[in-house]
């Protein structure tokens, strides 16, 4: 087939034009990520082959060759991978298909450094090429077509690219690098090889360059025709731990995860038993851009007997735990597993609670530290990863307990939004005669801590914990207690402090009496909005709030799933006066304005636990009324 030249994808000239005139501070990342993608297409390769070992064509021996030409100016890196037919080189290096483009741009920072970063971890790593590269020629051809169906690409990253069909032999791919004038210093052995120990040395394929010696006469390195394996070329994770370093780890999980901070923590260990498999984990130091989207697909990868199986099986590891890195390697599982077979396999089940158990000890690891620099990562685990770790007690039944060791919250212990208090910590502050642990939801720090459901609490001594995740609420709807404490909400029930005395007690029973006729009064006024209407002595300051039921929606919970889409049942909350507030005191059943008094304290309380008011022009009419009256 004759050239045809194509445009790239709109998003991929932004990029190019990135990559070309922006990300310099890094330039090593170019060879990092072309090795990396030689390896993934050698692992494909591998898979594809357990169906159909013809793919291997009299090649089963995998390998990456990187070589330079100073005549030419080039750096060539060359697999014996899956290769591409002539529509996938089109697809793949012509467009940008993975869901996250402009998420990848809208990270950038400006900051060389970190936006250099973001390039492996948004799969964009062949592109990377044109930060030394001002052309870049790929030949390759696909395991299984014929010599004739060979592919050549090029382009100069200047907006679109030339395909043409070519005669090769070879399987897989060769990226052919045309240097910058100003990127000679990367055409050298020595220079080459220091990069790939850095960054891919834990590459389980040989990585293969041309041997060099020094010819005394010549008085220059002379290139030699035996070829001398670069990297370790074994499969970090087979190794013994005693054999690994610290840095070797971390560059595996740069490698794994793409991903330029080290990790956390990780855990490296063998399972023998009913299932034999080998566990690398590792958790990041930060967030991955699509940790909430529930579609895209996370997990762990996958081998089988040291064989490339999957990405991202993510029937390893429970939604909650979605952020883990790593690699299983399992001796049981069969080659040609599929995802259906995961979901039903015993093996795979086994593995899941095998892992799941590890990564909350690490976890628990690092929030028991007692170093300062022990704190700081539990402390950045969980700012970056706490609300993912608040569904587990939702979703892991089994595990639930040592979830809620590991979980944190603000309180009105300390003056911060920070979320640093663990319920262990509640329960050792709590009062003598208290015999729950108390929270309140709202949609920001502020309202939680400013909510008139604590003025009580405050007034008498009790810590309560301010939640204010998305996902507090539905959490604590299955964690309902914790070291023989219950977990109530001070915005649902009726209060039940015993910090309460008894002539305190007696008090609010002569004021029921006496406010009795008022309260009825309110009652009929509001039996459209609000179940009830009753006295409360847990506001201090404020005249009114509003309360659910026990086993009831709260108002909170409720303006969470209508803003998710969800249909919720009609909702009418309970309304509590305070009647030691001067409002209060001064109403009465004789009042002209009664009613609009009554509107008046119950729009007050959907404002104050930030609710919406059905009609807020009402609210505004009748507010100025009242006040003219005065």
């Amino acid at each position: 087939m004759a050239q045809e030249t194509m445009s790239f994808q709109a998003e991929v000239k932004q990029l190019l034009q990135l990559m070309i005139h922006s990300l310099y501070s890094n330039k090593e990342i170019f060879l990092r990520e072309l090795i990396s993608n030689a390896s993934d297409a050698a692992d494909k390769l591998r898979f594809e082959a357990i169906a159909n070992s013809g793919l291997y064509e009299n090649d089963p021996n995998l390998r990456i060759r990187v070589a330079f030409d100073k005549d030419a100016r080039t750096i060539t890196i060359d697999d014996n991978g899956i290769g591409m037919s002539r529509e996938e080189a089109v697809s793949h290096l012509g467009t940008i298909a993975r869901s996250g483009t402009k998420e990848f741009f809208s990270q950038l920072s400006g900051d060389q450094q970190k936006d250099a970063a973001l390039i492996g971890q948004f799969g964009v790593g062949f592109y990377s090429g044109f930060i030394v590269a001002d052309k870049i020629t790929v030949e390759t051809r696909r395991a299984g077509l014929p010599a004739s169906e060979g592919v050549r690409w090029i382009s100069a990253g200047e907006g679109d690219f030339s395909v043409e069909t070519i005669e090769r032999a070879q399987r897989g791919t060769t990226i052919t690098l045309h240097l910058r004038a100003e990127e000679d210093e990367l055409l050298s052995s020595h220079r080459l090889q220091s990069i790939i120990r850095k960054y891919s040395d834990h590459v389980a394929l040989p990585i293969l360059m041309k041997q060099e010696e020094w010819d005394a006469e010549k008085g220059e390195m002379i290139v030699k025709d035996e070829d001398e394996t670069v990297n370790q070329a074994s499969a970090l994770w087979t190794r013994p731990k005693s054999e690994i370093e610290d840095e070797q780890y971390k560059q595996f999980y740069h490698h794994l995860a793409h991903d330029e901070q080290d990790p956390l923590a990780w855990t490296h260990n063998r399972v023998e038993g009913r299932s034999e498999y080998t566990q690398l984990l590792y958790v990041p130091a930060r967030a991955p851009f699509d940790l909430w989207n529930r579609d895209h697909r996370s997990g762990l990868k996958l081998y089988v007997k040291r064989v490339f199986i999957m990405d991202d099986a993510e029937q390893l590891l429970p939604p909650y735990l979605r952020f883990v890195k790593g690699v299983v390697d399992s001796a049981d599982l069969p080659l040609n597993v599929s995802r259906e077979i995961l979901q039903e396999s015993r093996d795979v089940k086994a593995i899941r609670e095998g892992v799941t158990k590890r990564v909350l000890s690490m976890l628990e690891e690092m929030a028991n530290a007692e170093t300062e620099e022990g704190k700081a990562k539990y402390a950045t685990f969980w700012k970056e990863f706490g609300q993912a770790l608040k569904e587990g007690l939702g979703e892991d039944f089994t595990n639930r307990d040592r979830i809620g060791k590991l979980v944190r919250f603000a309180s009105t212990h300390t003056d911060s939004a920070e979320q640093t208090v663990a319920l262990a910590d509640y329960v050792a502050r709590m009062k003598p005669e208290q015999t729950k642990i108390y929270y309140v939801t709202a949609d920001a720090w502020l309202a939680a801590k400013n909510s008139p459901h604590l003025e009580v609490f405050r007034k008498k001594g009790i810590e309560v914990l301010l939640l204010t995740d998305r996902v507090d609420e539905w959490a604590l709807a299955y964690f309902t207690e914790f070291d023989g404490k219950p977990l109530a909400s001070v915005a649902r029930g009726d209060l039940d402090i015993n910090a309460f005395d008894d002539e305190e007690k007696k008090a609010h029973e002569a004021v029921g009496e006496t406010l009795k006729p008022l309260v009825e009064k309110m009652k009929d006024v509001l039996k459209d909005k609000a179940k009830d209407v009753r006295l409360t002595f847990r506001l201090t300051d404020s005249p009114s709030c509003l309360v659910a039921d026990d086993g009831e929606m709260t108002g909170y919970l409720q303006r969470m799933l209508k803003a998710a889409g969800q249909n919720t049942p009609e909702f009418h909350p309970i309304l509590e006066i305070n009647p030691e507030h001067a409002l209060v005191k001064a109403l009465s059943t004789e009042h002209g304005d009664f009613a609009d008094w009554c509107y008046l304290l119950f729009d007050q309380a959907v404002l104050a636990e930030g609710g919406t008011l059905e009609d807020p022009a009402s609210f505004v009419k009748r507010t100025n009324a009242l006040l003219l009256a005065r």
